[in-house]
């Protein structure tokens, strides 16, 4: 007799996944009919990365960790890297917050460090003002010499933010705060379960290279054959892919197409295992589901050929024995170590070094690399849309 697993039920790929998957199936890519270009400069330009700064990563939506960061309630951890000193929070009713990392009193940081803590209070170092993880200012000494002053009107600053699909959102801007589209990638993040996922591994790297060139190299399959040659590239074919936007984020498909006769792809497990997915956020994060995990990565740009890369892994479950903490420590340091670090980031380095010297003033992308393209399209449009 079959058991359910009620922990872990069976899932089914939303519509948008299913499409590119049959899309796959029918032998369909994803690709371009000719050869484009993008100029160089939108690497290497300083005023250019200011401006993408301003209209992209100071106004728009992005994520700023898993669900999984803070499983519990009444925890709290620090997040500098946005360049705001901000702190995410899960209340004492498990409700994901982000706000300002700053006492409302004489602005003193209020949390140091980057783990997180548990903990129902959290208390300045300066004068012990003493608040909520829901950011309610709950005492302070010696209150008899604030006459006058109304506690709930000195709460912690929150910025608009929102827990959707196991991520936890934020925007710079309330004006801006338009999570209609991170509500809908999580339908795809439910469907793969990231929300019942917790963290086994979670590491930030500095990558000498613009945030871009980065984002690069999960835009196109191109690469993949020759760059991972060592590591994952025999697991995949050239051209057997396909992709879609939801809104102006990308979604992407490559899949084993000799494999995918016998599949029924709507059941997800199944599914996982002859499509790899990934998902291209404006601004740049990155979420690529392996068969049995899932990376979500995070870019943090510092300057226009500086970006910190924060990449978390996320399992189905606490390994309970010593043989599976060792398949899970061999994955994270294929891909994290491996993949990413050794592969990706470093060729995105490489990228930055020799486009800094003006030798290729734009770059030459051919029929595999539409995803590029699109993804710079995406930027310009952003950057009208904030003038």
């Amino acid at each position: 007799m079959k058991t359910i697993d009620t922990k872990h039920p069976a899932r089914r790929p939303t519509n948008g996944m299913l499409t590119l998957a049959e899309a796959i199936a029918r032998g369909e890519s994803w690709s371009e009919t000719g050869v484009t270009q993008v100029p160089a400069s939108v690497y290497t330009d300083p005023d250019y990365y200011l401006r993408e700064k301003g209209a992209i990563y100071d106004r728009l939506p992005q994520i700023l960790a898993p669900s999984a960061l803070l499983p519990d309630p009444s925890m709290a951890v620090p997040h500098d890297a946005t360049g705001r000193p901000l702190l995410i929070t899960r209340d004492a009713q498990g409700d994901a917050h982000v706000f300002l990392n700053v006492c409302r009193h004489r602005g003193t940081r209020l949390v140091e460090g980057t783990e997180p803590l548990c903990q129902k209070r959290l208390v300045c170092p300066y004068h012990a003002w003493t608040y909520a993880v829901d950011g309610r200012l709950l005492a302070l000494p010696r209150p008899d010499t604030f006459p006058g002053l109304d506690k709930g009107e000195m709460g912690l600053i929150e910025l608009p933010s929102r827990e959707a699909g196991g991520l936890i959102w934020f925007c710079p801007q309330e004006q801006t705060a338009d999570f209609t589209d991170a509500e809908k990638l999580g339908e795809d993040f439910d469907a793969l379960g990231i929300g019942d996922h917790v963290l086994f591994r979670r590491k930030t790297h500095e990558v000498a290279a613009n945030w871009k060139l980065i984002m690069d190299a999960f835009l196109e399959s191109y690469h993949v054959t020759r760059l991972h040659a060592q590591t994952i590239g025999p697991f995949f074919k050239d051209g057997v892919t396909s992709g879609d936007m939801v809104g102006p984020h990308a979604r992407s498909a490559v899949g084993r197409l000799e494999e995918m006769e016998t599949v029924d792809l709507t059941d997800m497990a199944a599914l996982r295992r002859v499509v790899t997915f990934a998902y291209q956020l404006i601004p740049g994060a990155l979420i690529i589901p392996s068969p049995d995990y899932v990376n979500v990565m995070t870019m943090m740009p510092q300057a226009h050929d500086r970006t910190l890369v924060e990449d978390f892994m996320l399992i189905p479950e606490h390994p309970a024995t010593d043989k599976a903490r060792d398949h899970w420590e061999r994955s994270w340091a294929l891909l994290d170590g491996g993949v990413f670090a050794g592969e990706d980031f470093r060729a995105a380095e490489l990228g930055q070094q020799g486009l800094s010297t003006g030798a290729v003033p734009d770059l030459t992308l051919g029929t595999l690399e539409g995803g590029i393209r699109r993804f710079h399209e995406t930027v310009e449009e952003a950057l009208r849309a904030a003038n």
